[in-house]
């Protein structure tokens, strides 16, 4: 990176930080019907900020449900088109009494930035639109062409976006896309995640008696919606963590042996993992397999929640007529989210319990995606990450999902740039979500460099 970039970002440092309070403090909550005021107030915010740094064309673009952001800068020519995506929408902050200070209230603490977004993803964005008033800054123009696509409702399933990525090609066309709403492995250590799992999230409805029973009256002879359910769910897995799906292993493609080699070598330590990241007696899943690869590259199926009955105050001896689960499957290359769907919709109708009828509903789906790391443009980011963090980058897959990341495969063909700043204990989705300050100002500098290094 010039000289010039990284000075203009150091000075300008305690005003980018402002900037980022402010959007943070949009409780931009895109699955809450009472935000849709905030969500499109994040949206105006994001198109400012745009405007202010020198993008073009910008449009606040209407959808089924949130807005997107476009906006692009297109005069290098003959240079490569970099296509940057994030989000703007937020997940919800409960439950708020576990937060040590309010969620949309940015608060700096032992070098952290606590706030819902933070890490997920507006502190990731950001850094693409400040690293991109850097370089308009020092240079006057962009060593590169580029176009933005934020969205709102990432943390909803995307399917806005989605829906646009595939009516626009021409519009979005650019050589590369890159992405910020990952994580580095560790601490200190410049990573690219080249893989994501895929994911179809459902939900599962349960119907027992016709109405809310008496279970002195009736129990023991009428079904239970609620027990029902769990019945169910609870034969999905064996006691090994095993699903038990019929087909759900088949189409699996296993990693290459030197991308698990190179797992093997990243210091990893199982101990530490249970301790400060998932804070339980012991880890679970299948025992042949090293927790990278279950976290990385093994399909999952997982239960979010479950509604039903009486939960509140106090005592209702009530036999729920019906309950309700929320049910999610990571997915791996290779498998193909409508079979999967399909599969395990099967198998509820199967073993369903005797006197429960069930519907199972498709919310959102999205497939694997495995990015080569020999293209040139992960050569230029990992080149840039080494050199801002002065360590040699690491290739890593995440379990997690970015459906975006297949639509810009599928619709666009173009790989993507999958460089995040992100710790792993950052608290995504959880109470008191952080991201390390430093990590924001490292993002700006990497960011800047990898636009100038594919640039050149």
């Amino acid at each position: 990176m010039s000289q010039a970039t990284d000075s203009y970002i150091s000075t300008h440092s305690a005003r980018f930080m402002d900037e980022l309070k402010d959007f943070l403090r949009i409780p931009s909550i895109s699955t809450d019907p009472e935000r849709t005021g905030d969500v499109a107030r994040a949206a105006q915010w994001v198109a400012d900020g745009l405007k202010r740094v020198g993008l073009e064309n910008v449009e606040i673009i209407p959808t089924a449900k949130h807005p997107l952001v476009y906006a692009d800068w297109l005069h290098a020519p003959g240079k490569p088109t970099v296509l940057c995506y994030g989000h703007y929408d937020v997940q919800p902050p409960d439950p708020l009494q576990l937060w040590k200070t309010p969620p949309f209230e940015p608060t700096e603490r032992d070098g952290n930035l606590y706030a819902r977004g933070s890490a997920d993803d507006k502190g990731q964005m950001y850094m693409h639109v400040k690293a991109i008033e850097a370089l308009m800054a020092v240079h006057g123009k962009l060593p590169v062409n580029v176009k933005f696509i934020v969205e709102g409702e990432e943390e909803v399933g995307g399917a806005s976006v989605a829906k646009y990525v595939g009516e626009n090609q021409a519009k979005l066309k650019a050589d590369v896309a890159l992405v910020s709403d990952t994580s580095l492995y560790a601490d200190g250590m410049p990573t690219l995640c080249v893989g994501l799992r895929g994911l179809v999230y459902m939900e599962v409805e349960a119907t027992g008696p016709s109405r809310d029973l008496h279970s002195g009256l009736y129990g023991g002879a009428a079904p239970n919606a609620v027990y029902g359910l769990i019945e169910l769910l609870a034969q999905a897995k064996d006691a090994n963590g095993r699903i038990q799906i019929p087909g759900f292993y088949e189409d699996v493609a296993e990693p290459a042996a030197a991308e698990i080699g190179s797992w093997k070598s990243l210091p990893f330590s199982e101990e530490e993992f249970l301790k400060k990241e998932v804070g339980s007696t012991c880890l679970t899943g299948e025992p042949d397999r090293m927790v990278l690869e279950r976290v990385w590259s093994r399909p999952t199926l997982e239960v979010h929640g479950i509604a039903g009955g009486f939960t509140g105050a106090g005592a209702k001896t009530v036999i729920p007529a019906t309950a309700t689960a929320k049910v999610s499957m990571r997915m791996v290359p290779n498998q193909d989210p409508d079979k999967m769907f399909e599969a395990f919709s099967a198998w509820v109708a199967a073993k369903t319990p005797r006197g429960i009828q069930t519907k199972v509903r498709r919310l959102s789906g999205s497939p694997a995606v495995v990015v080569n790391p020999a293209n040139p443009a992960i050569d230029r980011a990992a080149e840039a990450f080494a050199e801002v963090m002065g360590r040699k980058t690491v290739f890593t897959r995440s379990g997690g999902s970015v459906p975006i990341v297949g639509d810009f495969a599928h619709h666009l063909g173009i790989p993507t740039v999958m460089m995040g700043f992100g710790l792993p204990d950052d608290g995504l989705h959880s109470p008191n979500e952080k991201f390390k300050i430093e990590n924001f100002y490292l993002g700006t500098r990497t960011v800047a460099d990898f636009l100038e290094k594919y640039g050149s």
